[in-house]
């Protein structure tokens, strides 16, 4: 199967060598990959270079956006910048963060995927994360039925239903809702195990901690439903900050009637999903 892959990346030089090596080991190597340089003032540029003559077909766009780090908006910017740069001839297309380490088999295991279930719409496998030199640890997910945003594939059909990706925080969620609501399905597989070399997060601007209620206003989760998600965020985090942080960007996302990421029938689709979760877990 034919994949193209974007990587936006902001002052990666610590990890992307490492997350270059990995695509370039592929078993099943990728159509064309676009590395997005987003304004880095490290040296990522220097990096990507190095790459451009391996065996793959490695482009560089250099992109300049603003210094502040804050999930969603900026990194979805970069990759559409990057998808600018491809056509349509493909069969799914990733997203993938710079600071990855991939085994070598992830894309030809994605495309048995894809291949195997039309019905697929987006798949991936799970975060581990370095507790010791040589140990690494499943990062365990709220929802094991959701990919992370760090190594997205989507089928080309379930891509262009969903309308792409939204620069927002909360685009991660939305995008696996969307293709839920267009019939596709979400599939995970536990045997690749993505090393993620910089836990998510830590690079983010501290005001970042209202954005997660922002962007539950924002996909039309109404307040119950929030609130519920917020409790469940602050309980996994050790947290309970959390919850009241959420609570306030809900409340002045409301207040300042900031734009909604779906229509009123994508958010009613939305909020029966989440109360069929809850009840599922409940029972």
């Amino acid at each position: 199967m034919d994949y193209y892959v974007i990587i936006p990346a902001h002052n990666e030089e610590a990890h992307l060598r490492d997350a270059l090596n990995s695509i370039v080991h592929q078993s099943l190597p990728p159509k064309k990959v676009v590395v997005v340089n987003d304004n880095s003032t490290d040296g990522t540029e220097r990096i990507i270079n190095t790459f451009l003559d391996t065996k793959i077909d490695i482009q560089k766009l250099n992109n300049s956006s603003a210094d502040i780090h804050m999930p969603g908006s900026k990194v979805i910017q970069a990759f559409n910048k990057g998808l600018e740069l491809l056509d349509d001839a493909y069969d799914f297309i990733v997203k993938l963060d710079a600071d990855i380490i991939l085994p070598d088999n992830y894309f030809e295991r994605i495309g048995y995927i894809f291949q195997g279930n039309p019905k697929v719409g987006i798949a991936g496998g799970f975060v581990y994360e370095q507790v010791t030199y040589n140990e690494w640890k499943l990062n365990h997910p709220m929802n094991k039925n959701h990919v992370r945003g760090a190594f997205k594939a989507y089928s080309n059909s379930c891509f262009k239903a969903i309308g792409g990706l939204r620069d927002a925080m909360g685009w991660d969620t939305v995008d696996e809702l969307l293709a839920q609501y267009h019939e596709y399905e979400i599939f995970t597989d536990d045997s690749l195990h993505v090393k993620h070399l910089r836990p998510t997060g830590k690079a983010y601007n501290p005001k970042a901690k209202l954005l997660q209620g922002k962007a539950m206003y924002a996909m039309r989760y109404g307040l119950l439903i929030s609130c519920i998600a917020s409790l469940k965020m602050a309980w996994k985090q050790k947290n309970r900050k959390a919850f009241f942080a959420n609570m306030y960007g809900f409340f002045l996302a409301k207040k300042e009637r900031e734009p909604f990421l779906v229509n009123a029938k994508e958010g009613r689709f939305i909020r029966t999903l989440r109360w069929q979760g809850i009840r599922q877990k409940l029972l």
